[in-house]
């Protein structure tokens, strides 16, 4: 049928077979069809425009669902549109059409629906057609929307079953049981993050884009090769202070049960005012920064300059007070206006040299990475998503394991390779001792005082990454100590292999979810979507929020009343005395 001609006596497997191929031609040939009669035994047709005499009649065989072509009238002599849109290219056409692209692409956009129709039949069909084709399509191949809802109650249930020791908590809200929140967090994540990640937690935000209106949040942190190792992710109905709040208190719930007591954290956020007041609440002795890349997004969003955004970086990455006020002041040279804006956020929150603790390095976190994980899950239904992150998290882990079992060294290979360099450099340096714990370290240029008591070095290197520099390598090399054992355990290759020492397992087939129903409460396997839909368009991307920024605002001009606060179009004043008397 790829040329879609008929001939009399041509068969087809059934109605259903016949009839797609009816509406194919009808589309591609670009006629429209009227429908004299069509039921599971017979169907008469003929072309729609006035006085073209095509007809076709087809009918069932005996005994079988055979459906073949017993007559065909006429040639078509009516005209043909290619620009105009077609009755029989319906939702469940276009469905047909791109489902297996669906399959291979879950992210095959409304647009390049309506380019290859286009291109392929010459038709024209609604934006709207093709985005409510999508969605059904989605739906039949991965489950509608309402579907995943109501399989949370059973899924999390099979994660704690499968995965013991892991958090899997479902929220709910009203009397009609409507999805609220759900927290994750695989035992083997928290376990990996207590006993070898680095004390960091990143925290994002990214809109899921199926039919509901959700949110998904995730807590990430960084392993000892500096690889992203996700802790904890959830789902909520509304991203607000309150749904931080939560999200954070479950976090606090999942750590203190697995820690005798919780080790003080770095977070690293957008820099949301709920997100920093939920830190302070429920990490007391945690501490809290910007993260850079969205701090840097924003001043580059804001003043347009690309110079500016890389002396924002370089006077974050600075060690030393005097090399930050000089980067400081050529970003106030440049731009006395971006300088003000950067004063609503303290140097001690994105800053290394004004941080107060170690962040080893990190001064961006790794969230976006983590939603990448999920880009191409977005749209599908919500257990797909939360199945896609199990699998992933599951090779990863599977990997990770493979991989760092063929290691020798003492460190990660990326930590590795930083004392390796200073190994390096330190062999040019000249250590002189002053007593058992402090030395001075000359080299071509300058000199520094190292102290390996207390592990700190005057170019503040060791202090900031936690693993000794080359100042502090030629002082412990001159007194025969292991330079090894003066870095901290975070980067270790021990470390790193205890992090994904516990194994993922996986979740069974949805067929035997059945047989652990009976164990939840009648109530929650009604679980109900949100109330609230998705609204169409592009979701709003948050960058920086603060809420005492004071920044000047310009104030508009009516040209009309001569007054301020409003524009022509919305003034309501009455001129009609003062033209009068004019």
């Amino acid at each position: 049928m790829e040329d879609h001609t008929f001939t009399v006596g041509q068969e087809f497997p059934d109605v259903k077979a016949f009839r797609n191929a009816i509406k194919e031609a009808a589309i591609a040939q670009h006629f429209e069809l009227h429908i004299i009669k069509s039921d599971l035994i017979r169907y008469f047709a003929k072309c729609a425009s006035d006085g073209c005499p095509w007809r076709i009649r087809a009918v069932k065989l005996p005994n079988a669902p055979t459906f073949t072509i017993r007559s065909l009238e006429g040639t078509h002599t009516c005209g043909r549109n290619a620009h105009n849109g077609h009755h029989q290219a319906s939702v469940d056409w276009i469905v047909s059409f791109i489902e297996e692209r669906l399959r291979d692409n879950i992210n095959y956009k409304p647009k390049d629906i309506l380019h290859d129709i286009q291109k392929q039949y010459g038709i024209t069909i609604p934006y709207k057609q093709a985005w409510r084709a999508k969605e059904r399509g989605l739906a039949a191949i991965y489950g509608s929307s309402e579907e995943g809802f109501c399989l949370l109650p059973s899924y999390c249930e099979q994660i704690k079953k499968t995965n013991p020791g892991s958090f899997a908590e479902l929220f709910t809200a009203g009397a009609d049981n409507c999805f609220q929140r759900l927290f994750v967090s695989l035992y083997a994540s928290i376990y990996g993050f207590l006993n070898g990640c680095l004390p960091i937690v990143g925290l994002g935000a990214i809109q899921l884009k199926n039919k509901y209106l959700s949110t998904f949040l995730s807590a990430t942190s960084f392993d000892a090769d500096g690889g992203l190792f996700p802790l904890a992710f959830g789902v909520v109905d509304v991203e607000n202070d309150e749904s931080w709040t939560w999200f954070l208190s479950q976090l606090h719930k999942t750590l203190e049960v697995n820690a005798e007591t919780i080790p003080p954290i770095i977070f690293l956020s957008d820099g949301q005012k709920g997100i920093m007041d939920s830190v302070r609440r429920k990490f007391p002795n945690s501490s809290h920064a910007f993260c850079m890349r969205r701090l840097s997004e924003s001043i580059g969003k804001e003043f347009k300059n690309s110079r500016l955004v890389q002396l924002l970086w370089k006077a974050a990455y600075a060690t030393t007070t005097s090399a930050f006020r000089e980067k400081m002041a050529e970003l106030e040279e440049i731009s006395p206006e971006a300088a003000k804006w950067l004063q609503q956020f303290h140097p001690s929150e994105w800053s290394l040299i004004h941080f107060e603790g170690t962040r080893y390095g990190h001064l961006s976190s790794n969230v976006e990475e983590f939603n990448r994980w999920i880009s191409e899950a977005r749209e599908l239904p919500i257990i797909q998503v939360i199945e896609q992150i199990h699998n992933k998290l599951k090779t990863e882990f599977d990997d990770r394991r493979l991989k760092s079992s063929s290691w020798f060294s003492v460190l990660t290979p990326s930590a590795e390779k930083r004392m390796t360099a200073a190994i390096s450099c330190a062999s040019t340096y000249q250590a002189l001792r002053s007593d058992e714990v402090e030395f001075e370290v000359l080299s071509a240029d300058r000199s520094d005082i190292v102290n390996i008591g207390s592990r700190s070095c005057s170019c503040r290197d060791w202090q900031l990454y936690g693993i000794p520099c080359s100042h502090a390598v030629a002082a412990l090399i001159s007194c025969r100590k292991d330079v090894y054992a003066f870095t901290e355990k975070c980067f270790t290759a021990a470390s790193y292999r205890e992090t994904y020492a516990e194994e993922i397992h996986p979740i069974p087939e949805k067929l035997e979810w059945r047989k652990a129903d009976e164990s939840i409460d009648e109530k929650a396997l009604l679980l109900r979507p949100p109330k609230c839909r998705r609204p169409p368009g592009r979701p709003e991307k948050k960058r920086i929020c603060v809420e005492d920024l004071n920044r000047e605002k310009h104030t508009v001009h009516c040209s009309r009343c001569n007054q301020t606060g409003h524009y022509k179009t919305t003034c309501k004043a009455d001129i009609s005395h003062s033209i009068e008397q004019f």
